[in-house]
């Protein structure tokens, strides 16, 4: 694999500038350099972005999905417990699974859809039975569920809906942020993402008792985060002594660093323009490969924020995937497996509770015949061209 220095279209790219110098400095000469005000803020303008009531700031993607699964274990009338069954598409990151065995939950793996690369709508609808408490929907690499449909299905159905957002930031459907459709969305900041705050991730949620309880999870599960009127002790007392340790719910540290609030603070001021570029991208994409006689790829809904470029091989191709990867890294292109291919595979999974539901081809088949390769928030013309004619030299 080339090294993204001095690789010509590279998986990441640097999305900083003076700015988010500027704003780290501003944290080293203010002192306050765990969670803070510059956090605040940012949690602030993320949910004013995207138009939730609350947003809270963890220092991952994968810890935001943590939190989300957690706080449903919490609430005053519980939403999960232990055996309850989630369903999810096979293809996705580990951090979207990992939680559901943490906490004791019964994972139904169901195919996805070969075209949007996400949940298959068939195969949920078949999966749905009176066990189903959580359809957790992932929007993959920039590309929004069909939403629509999946609240026809759990229409007058006792079963949330979460979503992992973390690779779609900026995407929508029907003129709606993704991320906003569920009671709560996972968002993440890693380098290699829309925006970048250095390590870092949002949930925004409508839901004020969950908030209160993704403040109380984040921080250890002590109450010193949480306001003096609050749904999770109802009322703090007034002595600051003992609130400063005084823990009600098993929580955790996934606090963010002051430096990552101040940071995307910035980012986000630059993030629609982070999107034009990308969606500027995956035209010319779309241009050069929707018809291509040797390869799929994604099929848009909505509007995608391109996270990246997946390519499926097809059957008639006279190349390998093997050739193909061996091609693209010859000249200096990087690529990596469709997120994490057919989950399934791994062996992690003999830790889980889990059953499969139907069968999963098209994982299967994304996971011998996928890759993709990065997008980026500047003009990709020169690599998106040097792609098509590495593919045509093969």
């Amino acid at each position: 694999m080339s090294d993204s220095r001095s690789a010509i279209f590279p998986l990441a790219s640097n999305t900083w500038d003076e700015a988010e110098k500027a704003a780290i400095q501003s944290v080293v000469d203010s002192g306050i350099y765990t969670m803070g005000p510059k956090v605040a803020l940012y949690e602030k303008a993320f949910a004013d972005y995207f138009g939730s009531k609350y947003s809270i700031m963890v220092n991952s993607g994968s810890s935001a999905n943590l939190l989300m699964i957690a706080a449903l274990f919490f609430s005053k009338t519980p939403y999960l417990k232990p055996g309850d069954e989630v369903i999810v598409p096979a293809v996705s990151w580990s951090t979207t699974y990992f939680p559901l065995q943490q906490y004791g939950l019964k994972v139904i793996f169901v195919d996805i859809d070969i075209d949007t690369l996400n949940i298959d709508l068939v195969s949920l609808k078949s999966a749905i039975n009176p066990r189903t408490k959580v359809i957790f929907s992932v929007n993959l690499l920039g590309n929004s569920n069909n939403f629509d449909e999946i609240n026809e299905l759990i229409e007058k159905k006792d079963i949330v809906l979460l979503e992992d957002n973390c690779e779609s930031m900026g995407a929508t459907f029907n003129g709606k942020y993704c991320g906003t459709f569920g009671l709560m969305g996972s968002f993440s900041s890693f380098f290699s993402h829309h925006i970048s705050t250095m390590e870092g991730g949002c949930i925004v949620t409508d839901d004020e008792e969950l908030y209160h309880i993704l403040l109380c999870l984040r921080a250890h599960g002590w109450t010193r985060n949480l306001p003096k009127k609050n749904m999770v002790t109802n009322e703090k007392s007034n002595n600051s002594f003992e609130e400063s340790f005084k823990f009600v719910l098993p929580g955790y540290n996934l606090r963010p660093i002051e430096m990552s609030g101040a940071i995307g603070i910035e980012q986000l001021k630059k993030l629609p323009n982070f999107i034009a570029n990308r969606r500027q991208n995956g035209k010319k994409f779309q241009n050069l490969f929707s018809s291509h006689p040797y390869i799929g790829i994604q099929q848009e809904i909505g509007k995608s924020s391109w996270f990246g470029f997946a390519l499926k091989i097809k059957s008639e191709a006279p190349f390998s995937r093997a050739q193909l990867i061996q091609s693209l890294q010859g000249n200096n292109i990087e690529c990596r497996p469709i997120v994490s291919g057919n989950f399934l595979t791994n062996h992690a999974l003999k830790y889980f509770n889990y059953r499969v539901s139907g069968n999963v081809a098209n994982s299967e088949f994304i996971d011998n015949y996928g890759l993709f390769i990065g997008n980026h928030h500047y003009d990709l013309s020169s690599q998106i061209n040097l792609l098509d004619q590495v593919i045509k030299d093969l």
